[in-house]
Formats: C-alpha cells, structure tokens, sequence
C-alpha cells in the first residue's frame, strides 16, 4: 500500500494536479475542500473527498486522526484584490486555515514528532517584490506588497515555528506564475487562461500599460511534480527561514506582449491587442531561481513555455466544443 497523502484545495485548479500526481505515484489520497472555488469533478476518482472548510474542528479532525504521510497545503484564498479589499478575511482563511492544520498535525504526534510531511504551497510572485534583479533566489529580501504575499510568508514563519518547537517536518514551495489545464479564467484568474478564454470568443484581448511587465510561467503538471518529488526528499533540519523554502518556477522572464503573440500564433485567432491603464502598484519584473530546488529536491521544470501554451489552450478549446455539444 501507498504512503497516505492528504491534499487540501485538491478539488482546484493547481491542487487537482497535486492529487493526480499523488494518485500515479501510488498513494492513498485524501482531498479536502469547500468547493468554495474547486469542482467536485476535479478530484480523482481514486481519492477519497471530504468537503470541508480548513478553519473547521472537522477538518483538523480529519488531520489529527488521518495518520498522514504527507499532508499538501493548497487551499486558500488567493485573490489579491480580495486581500487588499478585505485584509482580516483573507489572514482568517491564509493564516487562521493554515494554523488549524498546523496545530492538527502537531496533536497527531500525541506529544512526540509528528511523521508527517507538511508541504506548503508559498509564492515566488509575492513574497520577493521588486528589490532585487530577476531571477530571485530563495534567500532574497522579502517585501511583499499585498496581505496576501504578506499572509503567505507568516504561515512560513509560523512553520518554522512548528519545526523548530515541535520538531514538524515542513517545506514551503514558492511558485511563480502557474498556468495550464482548469485554471479559472474568470475572477482572479491567471493571464494564460483569461487570454485563452478571449481568443475562443474572438474578443479582443486587453493588456495593461505597455506590457513590458514580466512574469515566470511554470506548468501546472510541472508544479504538482514539485509537490511529489518535496514530499520525500531527503533535507537538512529546519534552521532559518529559507532552509526549507524551494522556488518552483522556470528562473525566465517572458512578458505580457510575448505571451499575448505567442498565443495568438498558436491559436490563429484575429483577436486584436488592446492597451488599459497601467494598473497602481503593480510588479514590473518576476522571476525566480530554480538552482535550489534542482539540487535538493532534483526538480526541474520540464514543460517548455510554448508547449504549455498549446497544451493549455487546447484544453480551453476542447471544453468549449463539449459544452456546445
């Protein structure tokens, strides 16, 4: 029998992958999740589901009495508008969510060491800023710009805490940009799937200030198998922060105006480009170093950006042709 693997926000867009992923790797898989923004239908048919919110008793019971291997924290809220809007709902759900299970995995231990590996998912887009010249290693600076950045690097303080305390085994994984198959194009959606959606349609697609920003896009396939390879590897103790914080991007830069040509050569849309207002605040350079997460968790991305375009944007097209059908 497999290790069992529980993995939280498993019904989503990114941690639908992860639960597959555990899924070909033989585990017995658990996915926890409100369905809040996921879908039912994108869990493994092979998992076992709960529907359940991560601030609840119930779901720190499902963590204390699982007798998990492996627990992969996905589910949060991660809209940053939402944080900006609304900074106390989203520590409520990104902090609060995440110290329940924390606490959950600790009283597991019933006062020794937890077995279980707490995998983390952090950002690389949110935590860094702009201080430092791209690509940004693991050590960089840190100066989020959003209570979301900011809410993500606090649970990885607070799982140090954890580590170093009560002897946790934790690993935070930043990723950068995440595209691919399921990404939501409506509401706090990625520019890979609102460009796909809009290209579809014929509609024109709209890119703020001049485009030059610059973004790190990484596959979704390529995240979940980050997620794989960090739940067993072998790593040093918890000492600080960094220690165990991997960037899981591409260390590329491609920005907005690429991307927009990119896939409308693909796809042989007419779409036209049209430019919005720069929007305040926003970051003008992101990529992140990989070198760490090659050498310790022997991760490296293997999906070629134009390659995870097509294979995205195809899946955009061939939802669309069933819904018609």
């Amino acid at each position: 029998m497999g290790r069992r693997t529980l993995i939280t926000g498993g019904a989503g867009f990114i941690g639908s992958h992860v639960a597959q992923a555990f899924v070909a790797a033989g585990d017995q898989v658990t996915v926890l999740d409100n369905l809040s923004t996921g879908k039912r239908e994108q869990v493994p048919r092979e998992a076992e589901f709960h529907k359940l919110d991560i601030t609840s008793a119930d779901a720190a019971r499902v963590v204390r009495e699982g007798r998990f291997d492996v627990i992969c924290h996905l589910a949060a809220q991660i809209d940053v508008r939402k944080s900006v809007a609304d900074p106390a709902a989203d520590a409520q759900l990104n902090i609060g969510g995440s110290l329940n299970l924390l606490e959950a995995v600790r009283a597991s231990g019933n006062g020794t060491a937890p077995r279980t590996r707490f995998v983390f998912s952090s950002t690389g887009g949110a935590v860094y800023g702009d201080l430092v010249e791209p690509p940004t290693a693991e050590s960089a600076a840190k100066d989020p710009q959003s209570p979301y950045g900011t809410a993500k690097l606090s649970v990885e303080y607070y799982m140090g805490y954890f580590a170093r305390v009560h002897g946790l085994d934790t690993v935070a994984l930043r990723y950068s940009n995440v595209y691919g198959p399921r990404q939501d194009p409506h509401g706090e959606a990625g520019v890979v799937a609102i460009f796909c959606d809009r290209l579809i349609d014929g509609t024109a697609l709209t890119i703020f200030g001049d485009g030059k920003q610059t973004r790190d896009y990484v596959f979704a396939g390529d995240v979940a198998r980050a997620n794989v390879l960090a739940s067993s590897a072998t790593l040093p103790p918890v000492s600080a922060l960094d220690s165990r914080a991997f960037n899981i991007g591409t260390s590329v830069e491609t920005d907005v105006v690429q991307l927009a040509g990119a896939l409308k050569k693909l796809s042989g849309a007419s779409s036209a480009i049209q430019h919005a207002p720069a929007r305040p605040g926003e970051q003008l350079r992101s990529a992140i170093a990989n070198d760490k997460a090659g050498r310790m968790l022997g991760w490296r991305p293997g999906v070629a950006l134009d390659d995870g375009l097509r294979l995205t944007y195809d899946w955009f097209k061939h939802r669309r042709t069933e819904a018609r059908t």
